[in-house]
């Protein structure tokens, strides 16, 4: 029955929406929408079909069940983007193919990152369309359910990555599909504690979070901590590793409310940024800080070494708020302190974040979750703002 069911899908195929894409004839596959079974691409017009007409199917006896199921699955639901400042386009594109060493991965959840939300907009360096974004994901491979490290090529030197390095759903095909394929080794085991949405949270945040909080910021138990911008995915996961390294952590929101849902997660405090005076709010509640973890930068960046206590780092990994104005030296200087740039992490950092989540039962906080058929309305949440954790779509919400 299911193989007749199969057979009407398969004859009704040629009247549903279908994305046509264009790519390039590159062999490193750096255009994501390829068609299964050829290594060419379509340069114009209508792709190769890859579909055999039925009569052609009585004419070669040799054709068997699992050939004709294969002709069947080509297709997969994603979320494409066409062009700058466009909505996303929901429907069908092919399925991927694994190339040598890679693993297909049927995604169950894929998470949003502002990086995705500023490509939408242009405003990220080697945009090429149409393209599949989504950089985090989790889901099952092989009958193994799995998270997959977003962080590609990172190469042979711990401390930066190499010219190769990538990041999932730009240039290669991303999470926002039923189906990525991947190197087999970015998939690491899904922390058994977290749901598919809850662990699709978690790769890209953990990972940038993890090195900023550990390997930049040296963070050491019983350190006062600030992070910046609580709400965000990172902000947010940093705090969560802070607290369960024994570090007392403070935040600053530009709500209220966030600021005391981080106090009831076990943070101390925080300030509004929002208020005129909060740096000196946050210095008297604190004393001073070992460590500010921040991704705001902007006119703000300039008080914080100001309310550091003497040797303490400054981590920054992102400027949202643009360039810093009106920094003075003489604190940086006479507190010799340690201003620090980071942004993703390395595979070593990406499998001890891991651990550290599965150990210390850390569960990412949702914002909220869509249906991947509804995924222009989670961009217009993640771009409106205001949000608290990361926001998720589901491909397996109806």
């Amino acid at each position: 029955m299911s193989v007749l069911l199969g057979l009407g899908k398969f004859l009704m195929s040629t009247n549903s929406t279908r994305f046509t894409p264009t790519c390039s004839n590159n062999p490193a596959r750096l255009h994501p929408l390829r068609f299964p079974g050829t290594n060419k691409c379509t340069n114009t017009g209508s792709p190769p079909s890859p579909k055999i007409p039925i009569f052609e199917l009585v004419k070669r006896p040799f054709v068997t069940i699992p050939l004709f199921t294969n002709i069947l699955s080509l297709d997969m639901k994603a979320l494409v983007l066409t062009q700058k400042d466009a909505p996303l386009h929901y429907g069908d594109v092919p399925m991927p193919e694994a190339a040598e060493g890679e693993v297909l991965v049927q995604l169950h959840a894929a998470a949003l990152n502002r990086r995705d939300w500023w490509i939408t907009q242009g405003q990220y360096p080697g945009i090429v369309y149409p393209i599949i974004l989504g950089s985090d994901g989790a889901g099952v491979a092989d009958g193994r359910e799995v998270i997959i490290n977003p962080a590609f090529n990172w190469g042979d030197h711990p401390a930066f990555p190499s010219k190769s390095f990538q990041i999932l759903g730009l240039p290669h095909p991303g999470t926002f599909a039923e189906w990525v394929s991947v190197p087999a080794r970015q998939l690491y085991d899904k922390p058994a504690h977290l749901s598919m949405e809850q662990a699709a949270a978690l790769p890209l945040a953990g990972l940038t979070a993890y090195r900023a909080v550990f390997t930049k910021g040296q963070l050491r138990a019983g350190d006062r901590v600030l992070v910046t911008g609580a709400g965000g995915g990172v902000a947010l996961l940093a705090f969560q590793l802070a607290v369960a390294a024994g570090a007392q952590v403070w935040v600053t929101s530009g709500s209220d409310a966030n600021i005391e849902r981080t106090r009831e997660m076990g943070g101390q405090g925080g300030a509004n940024y929002r208020e005129a005076e909060w740096s000196k709010q946050l210095q008297q509640q604190a004393g001073g800080f070992d460590l500010i973890i921040d991704s705001a930068a902007g006119d703000g960046f300039a008080l914080l070494p100001k309310i550091c206590n003497p040797g303490a780092r400054i981590v920054t990994y992102g400027g949202t708020l643009g360039a810093v104005s009106g920094l003075s030296l003489q604190p940086v200087f006479w507190k010799q302190l340690s201003i620090l740039g980071t942004t993703m992490g390395n595979d070593q950092e990406f499998s001890e974040m891991v651990q550290f989540v599965t150990q210390h039962r850390i569960v990412p906080v949702v914002d909220s979750v869509f249906p991947l058929s509804a995924g222009q309305a989670a961009f217009e949440r993640i771009g409106k703002g205001g949000q608290f954790g990361k926001v998720v779509c589901s491909q397996l919400a109806g």
